[in-house]
């Protein structure tokens, strides 16, 4: 039952799916049958469905033949109209016949026109590929006429740049013509041309640049001279400033500019004469000057023909051989300012350009170059400053050469150059400036020196008291309260010389001005110079006065007070340095001035001196003497010479009265002993070989007159007879032979308590020989006489003791 049931229930969608397919037959297009038919053949049950297929068509069949018979008459009728019809189609077919023969005979003139047209049309497409032809080759035709016309007019740049666009735009269009192939031939040659004109452009930009450095480099120093006022007006006035540039950002705003720097310059303008303006006009910028378009132009001429390398490898070897003979200084360069100032400019002037050439082209230059070249010049700058320098005598040369030095290393680190080496050669400058200041004012001490009339200053009124406070540090309580007239102390010098320390100071001060040093570096090198001034200039020009042949006493004098308030004056000279440098003397390091050190040896030179003329003049005054050895009697008095030396000596000493009490005291202790030892000597000089006891008691009067000035105190402060001891050695000598003490002398000898204690055995020996020979000549019959007798006895006897105790004294 099952299976029956399956198959009848197969059955069923056999013929549902067949039915289904004949209604997609009945209603699909003819075209896309074929998959509907492809599912019948697929399929298993294609004869069922043929016999469904037929079925259907017979049906439909049936029903074609119901719908024909109700049509028939109209069929019927329809042909008798279709046989109607095709009498009228015969006569339209001979008319169309007869208008196509007609139609024939009208048609070969056209024919002919048409022939006639199309030639036409031929030439006229023929004309119209001429005139493309021409269109294309025009251009190149205008573009060479062109290249010509910019190498005629010298515009290089952009002939070369018509010959780029003519050889790979215009000609290729063109390249089969003949003409073109004689442009393609002429264009290696026309480059060489280009470049070779280039090249000479540039030859006479370098030979003009070379000529003009010096107003470049001039101009370039008025610029940074400018820029350091502003920046000292700015400093000075904070509040006004908003702010202030740096000499670089100056340097590259306002400097070297280009008026054409584009390559495409139509115009090859070299370098422009500018006069000099006033200095109340605007300095001149150096883009005012110089035109760099000839280098651009050559530049971008052989970097565009490939020789790029060969361009600057050239420019750089010219521009180093014109440092060379930039760098190579006048032989007369160190007689005048402008000698180096012209020498400045001209280097200046070349790292001007060379630093805008550097800025503006992109490795034509580099810094290594610049580096290298700037190496050479610092160099042999310096080694050129130095030897010109040192001829350079003249202070006010070196300070103003010093002030260039710095204007042009400002100038030249403005634009980034290291110039360190030119400010430590400053400092050895500074040591030949200190060296010409020390010789340009020792002329100034000895003109003082020599001018003055070494005696104290007289002043008659207040004003005039007060201009020579002013000038020097003087206070005394006593001299300000005495009425006018009254003087100062010390001469004129004082206050002359006081002043041109400070000037000299000044000057020190002067050069280190814009060196970039410290306070405390400036302080030391004003003192270290202000310390050889005193040491070494003032020293030699005062020991020279005080060794004059014609200084006098008075002098001497005055020179030892003048000093004296010269030393006292030291304190003052380290407050005005410290005051100018804002150093304090107590910080590390400081030098201190050795002006105390020069005045108190100027002073004891000076005391020495007086002590040397003293005894000159003492000697001058013994020269005088003229003793009568053999008198029998003394005089009344003394010696005339004698007189006159003591008076002498009162008046010198009277003048003393403002010197130091030590130094009058060993001036007069130094005459004393010193007239004491002449005297002496004026006694036992081997000319004098005889002498009586009336000219020893001569001599003793003229000592007593000696003793008497000691004692009378001619300089004040000596202790006692202090003064007196001088003459002890005379005075115990001529007591023993006066008094005739022998026996007391040869008993005390070498005690000492012993009563001629200063007497020598061997002067007193001398002594007596002298009286023994006078003793025997005196007359001839002395020997008769027991007195005469007896006392040569003596005299023998004394002088056999005497040997003796120098023979002891010896062994």
């Amino acid at each position: 039952m099952e299976r029956g049931k399956m198959a009848e229930l197969e059955s069923l969608e056999t013929a549902a799916e067949h039915e289904r397919i004949l209604r997609e037959i009945e209603s699909t297009d003819t075209a896309c049958i074929g998959p509907t038919l492809r599912s019948v053949y697929d399929g298993e049950e294609h004869g069922r469905f043929m016999e469904k297929l037929e079925a259907r068509i017979r049906n439909h069949d049936r029903e074609i033949e119901k719908m024909c018979n109700f049509h028939y008459q109209g069929f019927v009728d329809s042909i008798t109209e279709l046989l109607k019809v095709r009498g009228e189609a015969q006569k339209l077919k001979n008319q169309v016949t007869d208008t196509n023969r007609k139609l024939q005979n009208e048609g070969k003139e056209l024919i002919i026109a048409m022939e006639e047209l199309k030639q036409c049309r031929l030439q006229q497409r023929n004309i119209s590929a001429t005139v493309d032809k021409l269109t294309l080759c025009l251009p190149v035709l205008e573009m060479y006429s062109k290249l010509r016309e910019q190498m005629k007019s010298k515009r290089h740049y952009p002939a070369l740049k018509t010959l780029e666009h003519l050889e790979h735009t215009y000609l290729p269009q063109v390249s089969h013509y003949r003409f073109c192939k004689i442009m393609v031939d002429n264009i290696p040659k026309l480059r060489e041309e280009i470049k070779e004109v280039s090249m000479s452009d540039l030859k006479d930009f370098l030979e003009s640049i070379r000529k003009h450095s010096d107003k470049i480099g001039e101009t370039a120093m008025k610029q940074a001279q400018q820029q350091r006022n502003l920046d000292n007006i700015v400093s000075q006035h904070p509040r006004i400033s908003g702010g202030k540039k740096s000499k670089k950002e100056v340097c590259a705003s306002s400097d070297l500019e280009v008026k054409n720097t584009s390559p495409m310059s139509e115009q090859d303008s070299g370098i422009l004469d500018v006069e000099d303006e006033d200095e109340d006009e605007e300095v001149p910028g150096a883009q005012d000057l110089v035109d760099f378009s000839p280098v651009y132009r050559c530049l971008h001429i052989y970097s565009v023909l490939g020789a790029r390398e060969t361009f600057e490898n050239y420019y750089r070897k010219q521009r180093r051989k014109q440092a060379r003979l930039v760098l190579q200084p006048p032989s007369n360069m160190h007689e005048t300012l402008d000698g180096y100032r012209k020498y400045f400019n001209q280097i200046v002037g070349f790292f001007v350009v060379e630093d805008h050439i550097l800025h503006t082209t992109q490795g034509l230059v580099n810094r290594a170059y610049i580096d290298e070249l700037w190496e050479m010049a610092l160099s042999k700058t310096i080694a050129a400053l130095r030897t010109h320098s040192s001829y350079c005598s003249d202070p006010s040369l070196v300070l103003d050469l010093k002030n260039l030095i710095v204007l042009f290393a400002d100038t030249l680190q403005g634009y980034g150059f290291p110039v360190n080496q030119l400010f430590d050669m400053l400092l050895e400058i500074q040591d030949q400036y200190s060296e010409t200041l020390l010789k340009k004012w020792s002329g100034v001490f000895r003109n003082i020196l020599d001018s003055d009339n070494y005696s104290p200053i007289p002043v008659t009124n207040e004003e005039v008291y007060k201009k020579i406070v002013g000038q020097f540090p003087f206070q005394d309580a006593e001299l300000e309260k005495q009425p006018f007239p009254k003087k100062f102390p010390f001469s004129e010098f004082v206050p002359k010389v006081y002043n041109q320390i400070k000037e000299f100071i000044y000057a020190c001060l002067k050069f280190s001005e814009d060196l970039h040093l410290s306070s405390t570096e400036v302080d030391d090198m004003i003192r270290k110079s202000t310390n050889l001034l005193l040491t070494r200039t003032l020293s030699n020009c005062l020991q020279n006065v005080i060794k004059r042949k014609n200084v006098g006493l008075t002098e001497l004098v005055q020179i030892i007070i003048n000093t004296t308030h010269l030393e006292k004056s030291c304190k003052f000279l380290e407050e005005f340095i410290t005051n100018i440098t804002n150093v304090l003397p107590e910080t590390v390091h400081t030098t201190k001035l050795y002006g105390t050190t020069t005045f108190k040896d100027a002073r004891h030179a000076a005391e020495e001196e007086i002590y040397t003329n003293l005894n000159q003049k003492i000697d001058q005054f013994l020269q005088l003497a003229d003793y009568d050895w053999m008198a029998m009697e003394p005089g009344s008095k003394a010696s005339d010479y004698l007189v006159d030396l003591i008076g002498f000596l009162r008046s010198t000493f009277a003048v003393f009265t403002h010197l130091p009490g030590k130094v009058a005291q060993t001036a007069c202790m130094s005459a004393c002993k010193h007239l004491s030892t002449s005297l002496m000597q004026l006694l036992l000089e081997a000319e004098v070989r005889q002498l009586t006891l009336g000219a020893l008691q001569q001599f003793n009067l003229d000592v007593e007159e000696c003793e008497q000035f000691a004692r009378s105190g001619p300089v004040p402060g000596f202790q006692g007879d202090t003064l007196q001891l001088a003459f002890i050695d005379l005075r115990q000598l001529l007591d023993l032979f006066i008094q005739w003490d022998w026996s007391t002398y040869l008993a005390d000898y070498g005690q000492p308590t012993c009563k001629y204690l200063r007497v020598n055995p061997t002067t007193a020996l001398i002594l007596l020989e002298k009286m023994r020979d006078t003793s025997r000549k005196n007359n001839v019959f002395a020997q008769f006489r027991k007195n005469e007798r007896d006392k040569q006895k003596l005299i023998d006897t004394v002088a056999k003791q005497l040997r003796s105790l120098i023979n002891s004294h010896h062994s």
